[in-house]
Protein backbone atom coordinates (compact mmCIF):
# COMPACT_ATOMS: atom_id res chain seq x y z
CA UNK A 1 0.00 0.00 0.00
CA UNK A 2 1.27 3.34 -0.75
CA UNK A 3 2.54 5.48 2.20
CA UNK A 4 1.61 9.00 2.83
CA UNK A 5 2.84 11.84 4.35
CA UNK A 6 2.02 15.33 4.73
CA UNK A 7 4.17 18.68 5.10
CA UNK A 8 2.68 22.37 6.54
CA UNK A 9 4.43 25.15 5.59
CA UNK A 10 3.31 28.97 6.39
CA UNK A 11 4.45 30.19 2.63
CA UNK A 12 2.88 33.59 3.38
CA UNK A 13 5.31 36.54 2.94
CA UNK A 14 7.60 37.39 6.30
CA UNK A 15 5.85 34.32 8.29
CA UNK A 16 8.07 31.53 8.63
CA UNK A 17 11.83 32.31 7.48
CA UNK A 18 12.44 28.62 6.54
CA UNK A 19 9.05 27.28 5.18
CA UNK A 20 8.87 29.62 2.03
CA UNK A 21 12.54 28.62 0.67
CA UNK A 22 11.73 25.06 1.44
CA UNK A 23 8.78 25.16 -0.66
CA UNK A 24 10.24 27.33 -3.18
CA UNK A 25 13.27 24.56 -3.64
CA UNK A 26 10.24 21.69 -3.87
CA UNK A 27 8.77 23.98 -6.29
CA UNK A 28 11.53 23.60 -8.45
CA UNK A 29 12.48 20.01 -8.01
CA UNK A 30 9.02 18.51 -8.41
CA UNK A 31 5.64 18.62 -10.79
CA UNK A 32 2.74 18.78 -8.41
CA UNK A 33 -0.95 18.30 -8.82
CA UNK A 34 -3.08 20.54 -7.23
CA UNK A 35 -6.15 18.95 -5.08
CA UNK A 36 -9.29 20.33 -4.65
CA UNK A 37 -8.51 20.83 -0.67
CA UNK A 38 -7.65 24.53 0.57
CA UNK A 39 -6.61 25.72 3.24
CA UNK A 40 -6.20 29.37 3.87
CA UNK A 41 -6.74 30.01 0.31
CA UNK A 42 -4.04 27.67 -0.88
CA UNK A 43 -4.21 24.50 -2.46
CA UNK A 44 -3.38 21.55 -1.05
CA UNK A 45 -0.29 20.13 -3.81
CA UNK A 46 0.58 16.26 -4.07
CA UNK A 47 3.46 14.41 -5.25
CA UNK A 48 4.01 10.79 -6.07
CA UNK A 49 6.68 8.87 -5.97
CA UNK A 50 8.54 6.34 -8.22
CA UNK A 51 7.14 3.41 -5.50
CA UNK A 52 3.64 5.02 -5.41
CA UNK A 53 4.08 6.73 -2.17
CA UNK A 54 2.20 10.13 -1.16
CA UNK A 55 3.30 13.43 -0.51
CA UNK A 56 1.28 15.79 0.34
CA UNK A 57 2.06 19.59 1.18
CA UNK A 58 -0.30 22.65 2.75
CA UNK A 59 1.07 25.72 2.46
CA UNK A 60 -0.82 27.85 5.14
CA UNK A 61 -1.09 31.80 6.01
CA UNK A 62 0.12 31.11 9.70
CA UNK A 63 2.36 28.48 11.22
CA UNK A 64 0.03 25.69 11.77
CA UNK A 65 0.90 25.75 16.10
CA UNK A 66 0.74 29.35 16.68
CA UNK A 67 -2.91 29.11 15.48
CA UNK A 68 -3.85 25.64 16.22
CA UNK A 69 -7.68 26.29 17.43
CA UNK A 70 -8.23 26.97 14.07
CA UNK A 71 -5.93 24.74 12.03
CA UNK A 72 -6.48 21.64 13.98
CA UNK A 73 -10.48 20.92 12.45
CA UNK A 74 -8.82 21.02 9.01
CA UNK A 75 -6.09 18.70 10.08
CA UNK A 76 -8.43 16.39 11.78
CA UNK A 77 -10.79 16.39 8.45
CA UNK A 78 -8.56 16.48 5.60
CA UNK A 79 -4.81 15.12 7.11
CA UNK A 80 -5.85 12.34 9.62
CA UNK A 81 -4.78 9.66 7.80
CA UNK A 82 -2.12 10.05 7.35
CA UNK A 83 1.52 7.71 8.51
CA UNK A 84 3.50 10.67 9.35
CA UNK A 85 3.55 14.83 9.13
CA UNK A 86 5.97 17.42 9.69
CA UNK A 87 6.13 21.16 10.35
CA UNK A 88 8.70 23.14 8.41
CA UNK A 89 10.02 26.08 9.89
CA UNK A 90 12.71 27.89 11.64
CA UNK A 91 14.36 27.34 14.80
CA UNK A 92 16.10 30.24 16.90
CA UNK A 93 16.20 31.18 20.57
CA UNK A 94 18.71 32.40 22.79
CA UNK A 95 22.01 30.20 22.89
CA UNK A 96 20.67 28.24 19.75
CA UNK A 97 23.33 26.44 17.96
CA UNK A 98 23.49 27.68 14.40
CA UNK A 99 23.43 26.09 10.87
CA UNK A 100 21.81 23.18 12.33
CA UNK A 101 18.93 20.64 11.18
CA UNK A 102 16.86 19.91 13.83
CA UNK A 103 13.91 17.95 14.31
CA UNK A 104 12.10 17.39 17.11
CA UNK A 105 8.61 15.60 18.31
CA UNK A 106 5.86 17.39 19.74
CA UNK A 107 4.47 17.54 23.45
CA UNK A 108 4.00 19.61 26.23
CA UNK A 109 6.12 18.12 28.79
CA UNK A 110 4.79 20.24 31.84
CA UNK A 111 1.34 19.18 31.85
CA UNK A 112 2.43 15.43 30.35
CA UNK A 113 0.40 16.15 26.69
CA UNK A 114 2.39 14.18 24.26
CA UNK A 115 1.73 13.94 20.36
CA UNK A 116 2.48 10.64 18.48
CA UNK A 117 5.62 10.14 17.96
CA UNK A 118 7.36 7.76 15.36
CA UNK A 119 10.79 6.66 16.13
CA UNK A 120 11.32 5.30 12.54
CA UNK A 121 10.28 7.86 10.62
CA UNK A 122 12.33 10.27 12.83
CA UNK A 123 15.05 8.47 11.81
CA UNK A 124 14.47 7.84 8.46
CA UNK A 125 15.05 11.52 8.18
CA UNK A 126 17.57 12.54 9.92
CA UNK A 127 19.83 10.13 8.06
CA UNK A 128 18.81 11.65 4.68
CA UNK A 129 19.35 14.97 6.72
CA UNK A 130 22.72 13.86 7.21
CA UNK A 131 23.07 12.03 3.34
CA UNK A 132 22.06 15.15 1.21
CA UNK A 133 23.56 17.44 3.62
CA UNK A 134 27.21 15.85 3.10
CA UNK A 135 26.31 15.43 -0.44
CA UNK A 136 25.55 19.09 -0.58
CA UNK A 137 28.60 19.57 0.96
CA UNK A 138 27.15 21.47 4.10
CA UNK A 139 30.15 20.88 6.27
CA UNK A 140 29.60 23.78 8.41
CA UNK A 141 25.85 22.52 9.36
CA UNK A 142 25.32 19.75 11.42
CA UNK A 143 21.68 17.60 12.24
CA UNK A 144 20.74 17.68 14.98
CA UNK A 145 17.53 16.86 17.35
CA UNK A 146 16.43 18.82 20.30
CA UNK A 147 13.87 18.37 23.26
CA UNK A 148 9.97 17.54 22.59
CA UNK A 149 8.11 20.53 23.13
CA UNK A 150 5.45 22.83 21.11
CA UNK A 151 5.20 26.14 20.17
CA UNK A 152 1.79 26.78 20.27
CA UNK A 153 2.29 27.03 24.46
CA UNK A 154 4.30 30.60 23.25
CA UNK A 155 1.90 31.43 20.62
CA UNK A 156 -1.87 31.74 20.58
CA UNK A 157 -4.29 30.32 23.12
CA UNK A 158 -4.44 26.78 22.54
CA UNK A 159 -4.47 24.44 24.93
CA UNK A 160 -1.61 21.60 25.38
CA UNK A 161 -4.82 19.21 26.04
CA UNK A 162 -5.28 19.56 21.85
CA UNK A 163 -1.76 18.01 20.72
CA UNK A 164 -2.33 14.73 21.28
CA UNK A 165 -6.14 14.98 19.60
CA UNK A 166 -4.22 14.97 16.55
CA UNK A 167 -3.12 11.13 16.09
CA UNK A 168 -0.26 11.68 12.97
CA UNK A 169 3.03 11.70 14.33
CA UNK A 170 4.24 14.82 13.73
CA UNK A 171 7.93 16.19 14.06
CA UNK A 172 8.73 19.70 13.71
CA UNK A 173 11.78 20.11 11.18
CA UNK A 174 13.83 22.94 11.10
CA UNK A 175 16.84 25.10 9.71
CA UNK A 176 18.54 27.69 12.72
CA UNK A 177 19.15 29.15 13.84
CA UNK A 178 20.22 32.89 12.08
CA UNK A 179 18.99 34.69 9.46
CA UNK A 180 22.28 33.63 6.96
CA UNK A 181 20.96 29.79 8.09
CA UNK A 182 17.45 30.30 7.48
CA UNK A 183 18.53 32.24 4.02
CA UNK A 184 20.72 29.45 2.76
CA UNK A 185 19.49 28.33 -0.67
CA UNK A 186 21.92 25.04 -0.46
CA UNK A 187 20.06 24.44 3.18
CA UNK A 188 16.29 24.70 1.86
CA UNK A 189 17.74 21.87 -0.99
CA UNK A 190 18.38 19.40 1.42
CA UNK A 191 15.83 19.78 3.76
CA UNK A 192 13.18 19.85 0.58
CA UNK A 193 14.63 16.50 -0.92
CA UNK A 194 14.93 14.69 2.69
CA UNK A 195 11.14 15.41 3.05
CA UNK A 196 10.73 13.11 -0.28
CA UNK A 197 13.26 10.22 1.68
CA UNK A 198 11.63 9.58 4.86
CA UNK A 199 9.65 6.17 3.88
CA UNK A 200 13.19 5.27 2.85
CA UNK A 201 14.40 3.09 5.33
CA UNK A 202 18.11 2.14 5.90
CA UNK A 203 17.18 -1.54 6.82
CA UNK A 204 18.89 -1.15 10.39
CA UNK A 205 16.83 -2.39 13.57
CA UNK A 206 15.87 0.32 15.70
CA UNK A 207 15.87 -0.25 19.74
CA UNK A 208 13.39 2.69 20.42
CA UNK A 209 14.77 5.20 23.63
CA UNK A 210 12.69 7.26 25.79
CA UNK A 211 15.47 9.78 26.45
CA UNK A 212 15.40 11.89 29.86
CA UNK A 213 16.94 14.68 31.96
CA UNK A 214 19.89 17.12 30.10
CA UNK A 215 19.48 20.38 28.08
CA UNK A 216 17.35 21.34 25.01
CA UNK A 217 19.75 20.21 22.67
CA UNK A 218 22.10 17.19 24.67
CA UNK A 219 24.98 15.96 22.54
CA UNK A 220 24.64 13.46 25.64
CA UNK A 221 21.15 12.17 23.12
CA UNK A 222 21.75 13.83 19.86
CA UNK A 223 25.50 12.87 19.49
CA UNK A 224 23.89 9.12 19.72
CA UNK A 225 21.26 9.17 16.50
CA UNK A 226 24.10 7.74 13.76
CA UNK A 227 25.12 4.96 16.08
CA UNK A 228 25.46 1.61 14.43
CA UNK A 229 26.14 -1.83 15.85
CA UNK A 230 24.86 -4.98 14.94
CA UNK A 231 22.83 -3.55 12.30
CA UNK A 232 21.00 -2.18 14.94
CA UNK A 233 20.80 1.93 16.17
CA UNK A 234 18.80 3.54 18.34
CA UNK A 235 15.16 4.77 17.57
CA UNK A 236 15.24 8.59 18.84
CA UNK A 237 11.85 10.47 19.22
CA UNK A 238 10.69 12.21 22.84
CA UNK A 239 13.45 13.54 24.77
CA UNK A 240 12.35 15.29 27.91
CA UNK A 241 14.51 17.48 29.45
CA UNK A 242 15.57 18.41 33.03
CA UNK A 243 14.03 21.66 33.29
CA UNK A 244 10.61 20.40 32.28
CA UNK A 245 11.13 17.68 34.92
CA UNK A 246 11.51 19.82 37.06
CA UNK A 247 8.44 22.42 36.15
CA UNK A 248 6.23 19.84 35.58
CA UNK A 249 6.41 18.00 38.85
CA UNK A 250 7.72 14.67 37.46
CA UNK A 251 9.27 13.64 41.40
CA UNK A 252 5.59 13.67 42.45
CA UNK A 253 2.36 11.94 42.42
CA UNK A 254 1.63 11.97 38.80
CA UNK A 255 4.83 12.20 37.69
CA UNK A 256 4.89 8.53 36.39
CA UNK A 257 1.76 8.71 34.91
CA UNK A 258 3.37 11.44 32.52
CA UNK A 259 6.02 9.31 32.13
CA UNK A 260 3.47 6.62 30.65
CA UNK A 261 1.93 8.71 28.46
CA UNK A 262 5.04 9.52 26.42
CA UNK A 263 5.72 6.15 26.27
CA UNK A 264 2.08 5.09 25.35
CA UNK A 265 2.30 7.70 22.37
CA UNK A 266 5.42 6.13 21.01
CA UNK A 267 4.51 3.97 18.08
CA UNK A 268 6.72 0.29 18.67
CA UNK A 269 6.83 1.52 22.56
CA UNK A 270 10.35 1.71 24.27
CA UNK A 271 13.13 -1.05 24.46
CA UNK A 272 15.02 1.13 26.90
CA UNK A 273 15.59 4.58 28.84
CA UNK A 274 18.55 6.41 28.93
CA UNK A 275 18.35 9.02 31.84
CA UNK A 276 21.14 11.76 31.78
CA UNK A 277 23.28 11.37 34.77
CA UNK A 278 23.23 14.68 36.15
CA UNK A 279 19.11 14.12 36.87
CA UNK A 280 18.38 13.95 40.78
CA UNK A 281 17.62 10.86 42.38
CA UNK A 282 13.57 11.48 42.76
CA UNK A 283 13.79 11.83 38.59
CA UNK A 284 15.57 8.77 38.23
CA UNK A 285 13.68 6.80 40.35
CA UNK A 286 10.55 7.76 38.55
CA UNK A 287 12.54 6.25 35.52
CA UNK A 288 13.45 2.98 37.22
CA UNK A 289 10.04 2.32 38.39
CA UNK A 290 8.94 3.29 34.70
CA UNK A 291 11.47 0.74 33.44
CA UNK A 292 9.91 -1.86 35.83
CA UNK A 293 6.43 -1.66 34.40
CA UNK A 294 7.34 -1.61 31.03
CA UNK A 295 9.68 -4.57 31.59
CA UNK A 296 13.03 -2.48 30.07
CA UNK A 297 16.24 -1.45 31.27
CA UNK A 298 16.92 1.96 32.39
CA UNK A 299 21.29 3.44 32.24
CA UNK A 300 22.92 6.66 32.36
CA UNK A 301 23.11 8.21 29.14
CA UNK A 302 27.03 7.30 28.89
CA UNK A 303 26.02 3.63 28.22
CA UNK A 304 24.39 5.32 25.25
CA UNK A 305 27.74 4.88 23.82
CA UNK A 306 28.54 1.12 24.70
CA UNK A 307 24.71 -0.11 23.19
CA UNK A 308 26.02 -3.87 22.96
CA UNK A 309 26.51 -4.09 26.94
CA UNK A 310 23.04 -3.11 27.56
CA UNK A 311 20.96 -5.31 28.77
CA UNK A 312 17.75 -4.69 26.50
CA UNK A 313 14.90 -6.76 27.30
CA UNK A 314 13.98 -9.48 25.10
Amino acid sequence: MARRAVYYMAVKEGIDHVAAPVYSALNSLLSFTEKSIEVDGYPVLEYIDDKGDLFWFVRTGKVVCHDYNRYLPAMLEHFSDFDVAGLITWHEGENAPDKVFSVHTTGDVDTGNFGPASPRYMHNLLVWLEKNRLREGLEAFSVTTEATHWSGIMYGDAAPELIPVYKVPIMDIEIGSTEESWGDENAAKVLSASLLRIFDDDGLTLKNILCAGGTHFDRAFSGEIFRIWEDKAYGISHIIPNQWLVTGGYDGDRGLEKLKGCVDSIDGGIHGIAMHDGLKGAYKEKLRELGKDYGVPVFKHQQLRKPELIEWAK
